[in-house]
């Protein structure tokens, strides 16, 4: 089906990590005009852009989404004074490996997390509409903003306080834009994709640990760990004025069909089976491609 993706700009923020990489993947193979953000790995990102068919439709761009005004500056030379701003996928943030309880989490990984997680989106999602505002919509299509959240805001995460505050905050945030954001465009949309465990690169090393497959995967009707194309793929829907016109202020779990309770023993998880499954999941990393 024609995602009417092809030839729309389209922001990825977070680009360089292993989940940014797959979501532009994905929109790269609509044929979208693709702006990838990266904070310090830009290096890397634009190493793994070169190796794709669609490099030549892709621009990368540095920016601290921490630091107020650095995101619209680098947008404003990329962009100049009329290209449209299609779609926006705003998946930059920062998981804090290190597990805390809320009393042990000292203000600044607070507020440095909340930096990372929320504000990053919310100014991604300020420059987004005021562009938008400025030039107004395409007729007939609608633009898009979908934040990446996390499980974290819906069933919490023990030792990691600072994360699932940040992240539920996006669900607020989306569902007061999505009524916001029609007054500037009627057909605009936002909506929040929740991913679940994944094989991505921050906690691929905790998996490897012995039973950890087991124990994440124990709370999922899908005996399987996610992958990046699978969150990407979600992302591409979401956006797609054809596929998801009617869909906004929704929240789209890519987990599993996880849930707060344990739904499998020791005995029904197949830990090399599931690991398998992930073999052809995701774009080779930067400077393989």
């Amino acid at each position: 089906m024609d995602t009417g993706l092809a030839d729309r700009t389209v922001l990825v923020t977070g680009a360089s990590g292993s989940l940014g990489r797959s979501i532009a993947e994905e929109f790269g193979t609509e044929g979208a005009r693709l702006i990838l953000q990266g904070r310090s790995r830009t290096a890397e990102l634009e190493a793994f852009v070169a190796g794709r068919s669609w490099a030549s439709a892709a621009r990368v761009i540095e920016a601290d989404l921490s630091q107020p005004g650095t995101l619209a500056a680098a947008l404003d030379r990329v962009l100049g004074d009329d290209e449209p701003l299609d779609h926006v996928v705003a998946n930059a943030g920062h998981w804090p490996s290190e597990a805390r309880p809320c009393h042990h989490i000292d203000e600044e990984r607070f507020l440095d997390t909340l930096q990372s997680n929320l504000m990053g989106a919310v100014r991604t999602a300020q420059y987004f509409m005021a562009r938008l505002e400025r030039l107004g919509p395409r007729p007939g299509e609608g633009a898009s903003l979908t934040f990446t959240g996390s499980t974290a805001a819906r069933f919490g995460e023990r030792d990691h306080s600072d994360y699932a505050a940040a992240k539920a905050a996006l669900v607020g945030l989306a569902r007061t834009l999505k009524n916001e954001v029609t007054r500037i465009d009627p057909l605009a949309r936002v909506n929040v994709i929740e991913p679940g465990w994944s094989q991505g690169e921050v906690v691929r090393p905790e998996l490897q640990a012995p039973g950890m497959v087991t124990r994440v995967t124990r709370t999922l009707a899908l005996r399987q760990l996610g992958r990046g194309k699978d969150v990407g793929r979600a992302a591409v829907f979401l956006a797609s004025p054809r596929m998801a016109r009617h869909v906004t202020g929704e929240i789209l779990g890519v987990h599993g069909g996880m849930e707060g309770r344990v739904l499998w023993g020791e005995g029904d998880i197949d830990e090399a089976s599931i690991m398998a499954r992930l073999d052809d999941a995701d774009p080779s990393p930067p400077g393989t491609g």
